[in-house]
């Protein structure tokens, strides 16, 4: 600090002789003064400097010196000129280093840079390795950079994860499956599974195994031949649906499959018979329709014939006066022939009509009767 404040002042009395002060003192400012000015100020940066770069990453390399972290401080300043969080990967490198994970500063460092979630994939590395599964850092390092929950995944791992089936939050309660004697049952299961690490990338997620598990289900109470079997031995479909390999190509294996709920329903196939029952009523109805319609134009069709069969029976007897013209022209009738003819059809008609009128007055005397 003297050697400080003895710069400041040679400095100052420098200025002063500059600006002509008389009061400066009339000795000049040798060269050897303005040697130890300009030193004495390189030793103050250099001292802040030393005291930033203590208070900045001497005491994480320290730190990291005593716990093996191996980090210099090269590092620490490459990383803060990078714009890393230099302290939260020495926190991270720290502890992977005491739970035995092998990773180095770099890996640490492209992770942040990637945007990933350092402490997140740090913590779900460490958890990984003392459960004793195998899940190196570029593994965890890809499923967290993929968007999944690799803390969770690895939770799920050790502690296994139960899914509904079907999933409440979709609106569904309940799965809907009819037995071969039409009856329907509603049922509902729970599945237990385990994260497969290896298979997180890439594998399908929780709405595949309920997709298929609600596909096996409702498979296994079709396939039953009576519903009472499946109320009387639920696990008979949780046994039929694990012998279908459900998680295969997934992140999740199947650890068990248990009905938790199952009642009756409705009668389906009494329904269905009822409604195929009225559709076939009105298809007889419509066919009915059809053969009234086919013989009321049968009966029109009749009359009109019978009309046409009266215009011939009259155009036939128009034809009987010309033939009788032509028989007295050709000398085939006589006058008395003719006249007798005339007699007879008048004779003819005189019977008719009495007997109209005979049968007209029994049918008056009969209904006085």
């Amino acid at each position: 600090m003297t050697l400080l404040a003895f710069a400041f002042s040679l400095l100052a009395q420098i200025v002063k002789q500059k600006a002509g002060d008389p009061g400066a003192g009339e000795t000049p400012v040798s060269t050897t003064q303005v040697i130890i000015i300009v030193v004495a100020l390189v030793a103050v940066l250099i001292f802040i400097v030393f005291l930033f770069l203590f208070f900045s990453f001497i005491r994480l390399w320290i730190q990291a010196l005593l716990t093996k972290a191996d980090i210099g401080i090269g590092s620490l300043i490459g990383m803060k000129l990078r714009n890393v969080d230099y302290a939260m990967v020495v926190r991270q490198k720290i502890a992977l280093v005491q739970a035995g994970v092998r990773v180095t500063t770099s890996d640490l460092e492209s992770h942040f840079l990637a945007r990933g979630n350092v402490p997140k994939t740090a913590t779900a590395v460490i958890a990984a390795h003392k459960a004793g599964l195998d899940l190196p850092w570029r593994v965890a390092a890809a499923i967290d950079l993929a968007g999944r929950d690799v803390l969770e995944a690895v939770r799920t791992s050790v502690n296994p994860k139960v899914i509904d089936c079907p999933d409440p939050a979709k609106g569904k309660q309940f799965l809907d499956a009819v037995c071969r004697n039409g009856i329907q049952l509603l049922a509902k299961a729970r599945v237990t599974v385990r994260t497969k690490l290896e298979r997180l990338v890439g594998g399908a997620t929780e709405e595949t195994i309920i997709a298929r598990v609600g596909e096996g289900i409702v498979k296994a109470i079709g396939s039953a031949h009576d519903h009472k079997e499946v109320l009387a031995n639920p696990g008979m479909i949780s046994q039929t649906v694990l012998h279908n390999a459900l998680d295969a190509q997934t992140a999740f294996e199947i650890v068990s499959i248990d009905i938790a709920h199952i009642e009756v329903g409705e009668n389906i196939g009494a329904k269905l018979q009822a409604d195929q029952a009225a559709a076939d009523l009105r298809v007889a109805q419509a066919e009915a329709e059809k053969r009234r319609a086919a013989a009321v134009a049968r009966e029109q069709e009749m009359r009109a014939l019978v009309e046409e069969n009266r215009a011939k029976v009259v155009e036939a007897e128009a034809q009987v006066p010309l033939a009788i013209a032509e028989a007295f022209k050709k000398g085939y009738l006589g006058v008395m022939d003719f006249y007798n003819m005339k007699n007879l059809q008048s004779d003819t008609l005189m019977r008719n009509n009495i007997a109209t009128m005979t049968g007209g007055a029994e049918g008056q005397s009969g209904s006085g009767r």
